[in-house]
Parts: C-alpha cells; sequence; structure tokens
C-alpha cells in the first residue's frame, strides 16, 4: 500500500520536474529570441544563411509552439512571439531574404579581404568565423537600414512638397472664387456708387428704360444734273417756229430773238 503511494507521489514529481524543465526551456528560448539582432532574422530563428525554405518552416514551426503564449505563462512569450513571425515572413520573402543575403555575403568578403585570406581557405567553417561573420554582416545590416530610413525620409519629404504644392493651388483656386464671389455680391453696390458719382439718376423697377438716341441717317447722295435720256443740251432749250427761233435759257428766261439775215441774191 504504501509502495503504491511513494510510486504516484514520485510520479508527480517527475512530471513537475519535467514541467519545471521545459517552463525553463521556454524562458531561456524567449530571451534568446528577444536578445537577437532584430534586423538578422537568421539569428532569431537559430539559422546560417543558405539554409532551405523548408529549414526555414520547419524551424519557425518547432520555435512557434515551444513559446506561443497559449503554452507558456512568460509575459514576454507575445512579444518573442511576434519577433519571431516577422522573422519568418522575412526569410520567406524573396525581395527582404536577397537584401539580407547580400548584406552577409558583403561581410563575408570584407573579412576575407581584411585578413588576406583566399575563398577556399579552412578557417571560413570554423565557429569562430561565423561569429565574426556575424558581427561584420551586423554592421552592414545597420548600414542598409540607414540607408532605407534616409530613402523613406527623402520620399517623405518629396511627397511632404507635392502636398504642400497641391494645398497651394487649392488655396489659390479658393482665393479666386471667393474674390469673383464678392465682385458679383458687391455689383449692386458698385453700380449705384458710379451712378451716385455720375449724377445719373437708378431706373425704376418694371419702368422702361429710355431708348438710345438713334445716329442721323445719312445725307443723300447728289443727283446728277442730266439725265441720260435727255438728248437736249442742258445749257438751252430751242424753239424753232417759221422764220424765227426762240431760245430758251437754262433758267427758264426767254431771250431775244435772233433775226436771220436774208441773203439777197442778185
Amino acid at each position: 500500500m504504501s509502495d503504491s503511494r511513494d510510486e504516484d507521489v514520485g510520479g508527480r514529481l517527475d512530471a513537475l520536474l519535467r514541467q519545471s524543465d521545459a517552463e525553463v526551456g521556454k524562458d531561456a528560448e524567449i530571451s534568446r529570441i528577444l536578445g537577437c539582432f532584430k534586423l538578422d532574422a537568421y539569428s532569431i530563428l537559430g539559422l546560417q544563411p543558405g539554409c532551405t525554405t523548408t529549414d526555414i518552416r520547419n524551424t519557425y514551426r518547432k520555435l512557434s509552439r515551444l513559446i506561443h503564449p497559449d503554452k507558456t505563462r512568460n509575459p514576454d512569450a507575445p512579444e518573442a512571439f511576434d519577433v519571431l513571425k516577422k522573422a519568418e515572413s522575412e526569410l520567406l520573402d524573396e525581395k527582404q531574404r536577397k537584401r539580407l543575403d547580400d548584406c552577409f555575403t558583403a561581410a563575408r568578403h570584407r573579412l576575407i579581404s581584411e585578413r588576406r585570406w583566399t575563398t577556399d581557405h579552412p578557417a571560413l567553417t570554423t565557429a569562430e568565423f561565423l561569429v565574426d561573420w556575424r558581427d561584420k554582416a551586423r554592421e552592414f545590416l545597420i548600414e542598409d537600414e540607414l540607408d532605407r530610413r534616409r530613402e523613406r525620409a527623402a520620399m517623405m519629404r518629396e511627397e511632404g512638397r507635392e502636398q504642400a504644392a497641391m494645398e497651394e493651388r487649392e488655396a489659390v483656386r479658393s482665393r479666386k472664387r471667393e474674390r469673383e464671389k464678392e465682385w458679383e455680391e458687391t455689383r449692386d453696390e458698385r453700380v449705384s456708387g458710379w451712378r451716385k458719382f455720375t449724377g445719373q439718376k437708378p431706373h425704376a423697377q418694371g419702368a422702361p428704360q429710355a431708348r438710345r438716341p438713334q445716329p442721323p441717317p445719312p445725307p443723300p447722295r447728289p443727283q446728277s444734273l442730266t439725265s441720260p435720256m435727255t438728248t437736249t443740251s442742258s445749257s438751252a432749250a430751242s424753239v424753232t417756229s417759221g422764220s424765227t427761233s426762240t431760245t430758251l435759257s437754262s433758267n427758264g428766261l426767254r431771250k431775244k430773238p435772233r433775226e436771220k439775215k436774208l441773203r439777197v441774191l442778185g
């Protein structure tokens, strides 16, 4: 009876110890993730550059189950889980992973150049070189992040200038519309002031306005004194009767008739 009781107590104690060890392991992993350099997604997942997509997914699945906020009482678990998820997303994104790999490649070449090694130097595979490589990559990642922040700041300034220019153009249009509206609203006042200045009386409402004087008609064209149908001379008209002729001048006065001189034929 006592033996079975001791076995139950021992079983529960082992379970508590295992649970405690598991919690210790979870806390340690959460602390490790939060202590990693945030720009280095490889270090957050505990992977090296050149790993496969399958390695990334499997490692993320394992660590996410370990530090999931629903599986531990650690208050830092939500933050560590978000950091882990962000690192996995960056490594699965081709553009962001290429940027990360470019920084690691540049850091590796810098170390090899500074130490005057060849690309097949045996020390390149040692744990010491991997630590130095990650530290040098941190420098390149920081510089890359600063460059990206400067680009974003320049872009935001450009967008701000464009927005300010748009707002200024809109303000100019608004002021123009207000001036036009004010001009229309004060039209009657301006007309009244002008009539007062010139002494004109305003027209009564509904009264017919006086018609403007029309210009005089043009003078008639002068007619010709002679008619094309007249066959007589314009200076005088002659009337002949018998042997004497009576001449009328152009003003209608009778001229003294001339006597014909008869020539006596001998």
